[in-house]
């Protein structure tokens, strides 16, 4: 296969890169990509376990260090900046979590830039749309920006997104010359796991499935598949009426007791242990003074959050896949990965 060119993808090990970088060498790109430490170079080859592996290579870099950027960046046609912090838990202040995000983002793009790369294509987040308004029944669109003002409706992750995305734009306004961007904002994301590095999403489908929960709070989200997420990526990234805009990447809102019931449905044997019952905001708030995971997220305690994906549709031609496709894959995949135990053969989801 001739190759379409090189794209510098960052944080090659990552969830969101690796499916970025599969579909890339499948299409027929060759691939650099980023890691903090070049000993992740066998582990990540390992986890991809994709053909052509020849086209792949790697680079040193760190979002917090300016070492490495213009070499990876060094010949590039476009890049996808993927890599940025997602901490499990609220960090002790929000400078651990906006530096590495915003700093980072600056670096990549002007390693880009001086490079000559034609386009970047920033992962931000609906992090950096759908919040510090409250909860909403109306979709949001890419026109809606985040308030990171309003500390009671968002958190140390929102706020990095928010001020992430907002320094790119201000960059390519004042700083990027020739180079163009666009963002795709991915709501939360989830899809079958490649190994043990996955989105924080998908510790609500691990937690649901060994029983952690011992019901279903009053949570929700937008949730999008991790392949449709690196489409979204390469779409966005080469097709010419992307430059200069945002895109939502998401599917259904769906809040916990959804999730379980999908769960329940689809994979019946293995989810034994999931929970159906309602948790009342009174016991999740009660929870919240001892757990820490809880309290960062309690502020989306009742709080329906969707987006419209009618621009990415209408745009760039792209869809996500159905829910409960994207719920059923991503569980079982955990079970294949040996993440969770085996309880149960494999059955078909039909």
């Amino acid at each position: 296969m001739q190759s379409k060119g090189l794209v510098l993808v960052t944080g090659g090990s990552g969830y969101i890169a690796g499916y970025c970088i599969l579909q890339l060498l499948n299409e027929g790109w060759r691939v650099r990509t980023t890691v903090r430490d070049l000993k992740r170079e066998v582990d990540v080859r390992r986890t991809l376990a994709a053909n052509d592996q020849e086209r792949l290579t790697f680079r040193s870099a760190d979002l917090m260090a300016d070492a490495g950027w213009a070499a990876a960046a060094d010949k590039a046609d476009y890049v996808l900046h993927v890599a940025s912090p997602l901490p499990a838990r609220d960090p002790r202040s929000d400078d651990e979590l906006v530096r590495p995000a915003r700093e980072g983002t600056l670096r990549v793009l002007r390693a880009a830039r001086d490079a000559g790369v034609k386009r970047v294509v920033v992962t931000s987040s609906t992090a950096a749309v759908s919040y510090g308004h409250g909860g909403r029944t109306r979709p949001d669109t890419e026109e809606q920006w985040s308030d990171p003002t309003n500390i009671g409706d968002t958190s140390p992750y929102v706020r990095s997104k928010i001020h992430a995305e907002r320094a790119a734009w201000n960059f390519i306004q004042t700083e990027g010359g020739a180079l163009q961007m666009a963002t795709v904002n991915p709501s939360g994301v989830l899809g079958p796991v490649l190994g043990s590095d996955f989105s924080t999403s998908i510790e609500i489908v691990k937690k649901l499935l060994d029983g952690s929960f011992p019901g279903c709070p009053r949570m929700g989200w937008p949730l999008v598949d991790v392949r449709d997420v690196a489409d979204l990526h390469i779409r966005a990234m080469t097709h010419p009426d992307a430059s200069g805009q945002r895109f939502l990447a998401a599917g259904e809102f769906l809040w916990f007791r959804d999730l379980a019931s999908i769960l329940k449905a689809r994979l019946p044997e293995a989810a034994a242990r999931v929970p159906t019952f309602v948790l009342p905001d009174w016991a999740v708030r009660l929870a919240a003074m001892f757990d820490p995971t809880t309290r960062s997220v309690l502020f989306e305690l009742g709080k329906p959050r969707p987006v419209s994906t009618e621009k990415a549709q209408r745009l760039l031609g792209w869809c996500a896949r159905p829910s409960a496709d994207m719920v059923a894959e991503c569980a079982q995949s955990l079970f294949d990965h040996g993440i969770l135990p085996a309880r149960r053969r494999r059955r078909d989801w039909a």
